[in-house]
């Protein structure tokens, strides 16, 4: 169910929010819902963005250290 939400947030704010949303094919409204639902989970369950809460579960073999060495190499 949705509900709807009035805000008063500064013009420029807003502008700048837009902008970002349009950049990344998203909305406002998705971007106040995922921040609302990441300040409101609960101590016992960490706050993780979208992407990697889609991830979680993915990569069964290897560790931390392995991933980020992985990301290091390929970017830098």
């Amino acid at each position: 169910m949705t509900t709807k939400l009035t805000l008063s947030v500064e013009a420029d704010i807003v502008r700048r929010a837009k902008r970002y949303a349009r950049a990344h094919d998203t909305s406002l409204s998705r971007m106040v819902e995922h921040f609302l639902a990441v300040v409101s989970e609960t101590p016992d369950e960490p706050a993780r963005s979208p992407g990697l809460r889609r991830l979680r579960g993915v990569i069964k073999a290897g560790d931390r250290d392995d991933y980020r060495r992985h990301l290091r190499g390929k970017y830098l």
